[in-house]
C-alpha cells in the first residue's frame, strides 16, 4: 500500500491557522498550517491548467494534497453562463489530507458567472480574487446579477480583492507582437502568478513546463511567462495585498521516499504498465474513448518501449473483443470505459467468464443513467458490475480508495486475473481519476511477482494411455484452467461461448455438466485469496462506518473529526467488493450499528444486508460531486446518538 500515514486531525470549522512574522521593510508573512484555493472561471479560460500547475509547484515544494477538477461536459460551454463555469479546487497543508477541502478559503474568480456560481460555498472571511475587467453590465446580465456585486454591498462579508486581470496582463504582453485576444489569453498565467507570489510556490517548474509546452511557438512561450512573472510581481508590489502566506512542507506526514504528484488515471496507467513488466507479458489495451476514462488510453499510448499496445477502436464493442483476442493470445490485456460502456460491453464480458481468460476491464465511473453526467463523478456501477450479464456470470470486483492507491489496485486486479484465469472489474470514479496527490515511487522489488506459466504440453492421461490436452482440467486450489498460447503445437483446442464440458472443452448441452461448470465457475471466485477487512477501532466502538472506493477520504476526514471531539466510532473500508473478505460478516455483527456511505442510492448496503442480514443503514448521495467531511462528521454523530 503507498497510502499515508495519519496526522494531526483536519480542523472541523475549515478554518487555518497561522502566526504571523515581517522581515524588515518586507511584507507580512504569515504561516499557515493548509488553505483550500478554488481557481474558477469559464471552461476557455485554462482553470485547469491553472489548477495543476499550481498543484505541480506545491507537491515539488513537500505539502500534501487533494485536488478537485469540476468542469463542464461540453468541450466547449456557452462563455459567461453559469453552466460554462469551469473549477479547480485544491487543499494543500503542513500534515497529512485526506479531502479537497469542504470550502475554499481563497476563491479566484474570473468573469461574474465564476463567482456567483461559487460564492455559496465560501465561508465568510474567505478571500475573493475577482477579475474586474469581465464585470461588464451584459456580463453580470447573463447570471442575473442586477447590479454589480463588487459595489452593493453583498461581499462586505468577504475580503475582496478586485483586480484588472486582463487590463494587467494585456499591458505587461505590450511588448510582444500579440492580438489584444491572443495576449487575453494569458490572464491564467497571471493569476498563477499573482497566486504562486501569495503563497511562496516555485516558480520554476511552470517556467520550463511553459517553454517545453509552446517549444514550437517560442513567442507564446515567452508571452505566457512573461505574464507569469507579471502576476508574481504584481502581488510583491501592490498595496492591495498586504500579507503572503507560508504553508510548510508536510515533512512528517509520509514516509521517507521519493514522491510526485500523480492522479487516479495516472496511477492506473503505470500500475498496469508496471504489472505487465512484473508479469512479464506485454500490455495490450483496447478501448474507446470516452470521458473521464480517455486518459488512460492517452497515457498507455506513449508507453510502447515498455511492450504497450493500444487500440482506439471503433466503439466499445470493438474495443473489449479486441482486449478479449489479445488475452487469448496470451497478453496482459485490458480494456477501459465508463458506465454506459460498462453496459454495451457485458456480453463479452460474459464470453470471458465462459472462456476463463484474464482480462481486466476498468470502469471510471460516472454520473447515470445513459448519457448522465459525463464529468461528474458517482459509485453508481457496483451492482451492474456484480449482476450486469445474462446467466451466472461471477466476476471479482475491486475499488480503489484514493488517486493514489489506483497503482496497487491495478496491480492486484491483474493478480487476481492472471491468478484465477478470469475477467476482473476495477471500480474507479471520476472523483479520483481526476484528482491527484502525493505518491511514493514504490521500489521495484516492493513489486509482487505476476508471473504465469503457460501450457506447454499436454496435461490429462486417457483411459488407453493417450496424452491430451484438457483446455478446462482446473488447478485443484484456484480451479483456474490453463493457459495455452495458439499455435502451441499439440493444445489445439476448442473455445467459444457455447457451454464447455468439464475438462475436455467439447460443447455440452447436458444439463447435468451445465451444473456443474456454472457451480465451478461460482466456486472459482468464492474461493480467491483477498485480504481480511481491517479494521480502525481504537475505543472498541459501538457504530462501524462501512465504506468502498473514493469515499475513503471523506469517511476517514468525518472519522477524525468525530473522534477529535470525543465520539468513538470504528471505520472499515472494503477494496474486494466481489469475493468480500471472509471476516467481513463476523466484523459487522460485531457492532450495534453499520452506517454505509455511498454515492448512489445504497448498492453496497443492498449487497450487504443481503448477504450478512445486517440492518446497514445507508447514508447517500447522488449530485455528482464528492462528499464533504463535515457533512459526513454530522450524518455519523447523529447515527452515533440516534
Amino acid at each position: 500500500m503507498t497510502s499515508k500515514v495519519s496526522s494531526p486531525a483536519e480542523q472541523a470549522d475549515g478554518t487555518v491557522v497561522g502566526e504571523q512574522r515581517k522581515a524588515a521593510g518586507a511584507k507580512d508573512v504569515r504561516r499557515l498550517d493548509r488553505v483550500i484555493i478554488r481557481f474558477a472561471g469559464d471552461s476557455g479560460d485554462g482553470m485547469q491548467l491553472t489548477g495543476d500547475r499550481f498543484t505541480s509547484e506545491t507537491a515539488s515544494f513537500g505539502n500534501d494534497l487533494s485536488t478537485l477538477p469540476n468542469f463542464p461536459a461540453e468541450i466547449r460551454a456557452p462563455a459567461g453562463t453559469l453552466p460554462g463555469v469551469s473549477s479547480f479546487q485544491l487543499h494543500f497543508a503542513d500534515h497529512d489530507i485526506l479531502t479537497p477541502g469542504d470550502a475554499p478559503n481563497v476563491l479566484v474568480a474570473m468573469n461574474p458567472a465564476a463567482l456567483k456560481a461559487n460564492i455559496a460555498d465560501l465561508p465568510r472571511g474567505a478571500e475573493i480574487i475577482v477579475n474586474t475587467d469581465e464585470f461588464t453590465k451584459r456580463a453580470m446580465q447573463k447570471v442575473g446579477y442586477a447590479a454589480s456585486p463588487l459595489e452593493d454591498g453583498s461581499l462586505d462579508g468577504y475580503s475582496l480583492h478586485p483586480v484588472p486581470l486582463t487590463t494587467l496582463t494585456v499591458e505587461a504582453l505590450k511588448e510582444f507582437d500579440l492580438t489584444r485576444k491572443e495576449a487575453e489569453r494569458s490572464k491564467n498565467m497571471f493569476a498563477l502568478g499573482l497566486l504562486s507570489w501569495m503563497y511562496h510556490r516555485p516558480t520554476e517548474g511552470t517556467e520550463k513546463f511553459l517553454k517545453a509546452k509552446f517549444a514550437k511557438k517560442p513567442a507564446i512561450a515567452a508571452a505566457n511567462i512573461a505574464a507569469f512573472r507579471a502576476g508574481w510581481n504584481f502581488g510583491e508590489t501592490t498595496e492591495d495585498f498586504a500579507v503572503s502566506f507560508e504553508i510548510a512542507p508536510a515533512t512528517k506526514a509520509f514516509p521517507v521516499g521519493t514522491y510526485r504528484n500523480i492522479s487516479g488515471n495516472l496511477a492506473l496507467s503505470y500500475g498496469l504498465v508496471a504489472a505487465s513488466r512484473q508479469a512479464d507479458l506485454p500490455l495490450f489495451l483496447g478501448s474507446y474513448p470516452i470521458t473521464p476514462a480517455s486518459d488512460i488510453l492517452h497515457e498507455l499510448s506513449k508507453h510502447k518501449n515498455f511492450g504497450v499496445r493500444t487500440f482506439q477502436a471503433e466503439d466499445e464493442i470493438a474495443g473489449i473483443g479486441a482486449a478479449l483476442g489479445a488475452a487469448f493470445g496470451g497478453s496482459l490485456a485490458v480494456t477501459t470505459t465508463s458506465g454506459p460502456g460498462v453496459a454495451l460491453k457485458s456480453e463479452t464480458v460474459g464470453l470471458a467468464v465462459s472462456l476463463e481468460l484474464p482480462l481486466l476491464i476498468v470502469d471510471i465511473q460516472r454520473g447515470g443513467p445513459s448519457t448522465g453526467l459525463p464529468t461528474k463523478t458517482e459509485q453508481a456501477d457496483l451492482l451492474q458490475a456484480m449482476y450486469g450479464r445474462n446467466g451466472e456470470a461471477p466476476v471479482p470486483v475491486i475499488a480503489p480508495r484514493t488517486p493514489a492507491d489506483c497503482f496497487d489496485a491495478a496491480i492486484e486486479a491483474t493478480r487476481i486475473a492472471l491468478t484465477y484465469r478470469t475477467p476482473v472489474m476495477l471500480l474507479s470514479d471520476g472523483y479520483l481519476a481526476n484528482g491527484s496527490e502525493p505518491w511514493r515511487i514504490p521500489d521495484l522489488d516492493e513489486l509482487p511477482d505476476l508471473r504465469v506459466q503457460f501450457a506447454q504440453g499436454p496435461n490429462h492421461t486417457l483411459e488407453d494411455g493417450t496424452e491430451v490436452f484438457w483446455p478446462y482440467k482446473r488447478d485443484p486450489q484456484t480451479l483456474a484452467r490453463p493457459w495455452a498460447i495458439p499455435g502451441t503445437p499439440g493444445l489445439e483446442h476448442r473455445i467459444g461461448g457455447i457451454e464447455k464440458e468439464d475438462g475436455t472443452g467439447n460443447i455440452s448441452y447436458a444439463p447435468a455438466n451445465h451444473d456443474f461448470m456454472v457451480r465451478t465457475r461460482q466456486a472459482k471466485i468464492d474461493g480467491i485469496d483477498v485480504p481480511d477487512l481491517e479494521v480502525d477501532d481504537p475505543d472498541e466502538a459501538k457504530t462501524l462506518v462501512l465504506g468502498w472506493g473514493s469515499t475513503y477520504g471523506p469517511i476517514t476526514a468525518a472519522v477524525r473529526r468525530l473522534r477529535t471531539a470525543g465520539e468513538s466510532i470504528a471505520q472499515a473500508h472494503l477494496r474486494h467488493l466481489n469475493p468480500f473478505p471472509k471476516n467481513l460478516g463476523t466484523v459487522l455483527k460485531a457492532y450495534d450499528k453499520v452506517v454505509i456511505p455511498e454515492m448512489n442510492l445504497g448498492q453496497l448496503a443492498t449487497l450487504v444486508r443481503a448477504k450478512y442480514l445486517v440492518d446497514a443503514h445507508s447514508y447517500n448521495q447522488v449530485n455528482g460531486m464528492p462528499f464533504k467531511a463535515q457533512q459526513l462528521a454530522a450524518a455519523l454523530k447523529e447515527a452515533i446518538d440516534g
